[in-house]
């Protein structure tokens, strides 16, 4: 990866002057002159633009979930298909978990059974302690009343765990979302076999991205938690900020991690991305995108002297969503014109 320009541009052309570009123009670069068009003239100045490190790097979902149950059995309904946008607790899959319904009823049972033999065991307990105390009945049977009233305890608790246990194994009859995000993959369908662990949706939360890129030391070393940093996503500009910076294995090298918000859903997880890690400042020559004229693969600006207009090419560099650098064709003090008609300004990246 190699350092290159970026530019940081209010919405006007004019900005503070600084040294001149004294890179001439080829004049052959010229068509013939025409009398004055309509339209905004600008006076070509200085601006101040960064310079930048762009890492390439890819974006990853904050959060990421691959679904399973802990279920053994046949899919009876999938809510969900790929590219879905789900909410947290959503239905996503079914599974069959009627074996679980007829263990219910055993289970209802057993906590019956429990109450009852608790209830007899606490009447037994009250019984021989009343005879202890006048008594009437011997150590040895108050102690076995009571030892066999926290028998009856112990089981009613064991029977009630039953149920909550039961009830734990039956939600992962319905497989549900555990956050808001996208389906991005789905292995289930209806009718398939689900088995302990298999996957059956894979959801992503897409609202933030971890854009992670390599850099070199020396450029690690300007960065640190919280920097702002312009970033492009699949050529869609945006901004983001860093989380982290650490080192590699690879000597010399660090990983940068920046977050980058996307309510909007604008961006996707697996997206080429370049960050653009400012290094410095510099003076360049840069025009509003519809100062712009094309022709095929032509690019040129209006330039007008002496009350003539003529078209000149230009060689273009870094762009902004409104404006562009212009690298050669182009000098500090020239007059160009926005023709009044122009198209509105291109949507590119930074």
């Amino acid at each position: 990866m190699s350092p290159r320009v970026f530019t940081a541009l209010a919405a006007a052309i004019v900005f503070a002057t600084c040294s001149r570009h004294d890179a001439p123009h080829d004049a052959s670069a010229s068509v013939s002159a025409e009398p004055a068009m309509s339209g905004t003239p600008m006076v070509v100045t200085d601006t101040i633009v960064t310079t930048t490190f762009d890492a390439a790097g890819v974006a990853d979902p904050v959060q990421e979930a691959t679904m399973s149950t802990k279920l053994m059995g046949a899919v009876t309904a999938v809510h969900v298909t790929a590219g879905q946008m789900v909410r947290v607790g959503q239905p996503l899959v079914e599974i069959d978990a009627r074996d679980l319904t007829a263990k219910a009823a055993q289970v209802a049972a057993s906590v019956a059974d429990a109450e009852a033999m608790q209830r007899e065991a606490a009447t037994q307990a009250a019984r021989f302690t009343a005879l202890y105390q006048d008594s009437a009945a011997t150590r040895a049977q108050y102690d076995a009343a009571l030892t066999g009233l926290a028998r009856a305890d112990a089981g009613l608790r064991a029977a009630r765990a039953s149920v909550g246990e039961l009830e734990s194994v039956r939600s992962y009859a319905t497989v549900r979302a555990p956050f808001s995000g996208m389906i991005t993959m789905r292995t289930a369908d209806v009718g398939s076999f689900a088995a302990p662990g298999a996957p059956l949706v894979t959801i992503q939360d897409i609202s933030s991205l971890r854009l992670s890129a390599s850099i070199p030391a020396e450029v690690a070393r300007t960065l640190h938690r919280g920097s702002a940093l312009l970033v492009q996503v699949d050529g869609d500009s945006g901004r983001a900020t860093v989380e982290g910076v650490m080192p590699t294995r690879s000597g010399g090298l660090f990983i940068v991690n920046a977050r980058l918000i996307n309510t909007s859903n604008r961006y996707r997880a697996g997206s080429v991305v370049t960050l653009h890690v400012p290094m410095g400042t510099r003076a360049a020559i840069v025009v509003p995108h519809n100062a712009l004229v094309r022709e095929g693969d032509l690019v040129g600006v209006i330039v007008r002297q002496n009350g003539l207009d003529a078209r000149r090419w230009v060689r273009i560099g870094m762009q902004t969503v409104t404006h562009v650098e212009i690298v050669s064709g182009l000098r500090v003090g020239e007059t160009i014109v926005r023709p009044a008609a122009a198209p509105s300004p291109a949507q590119g990246g930074i």
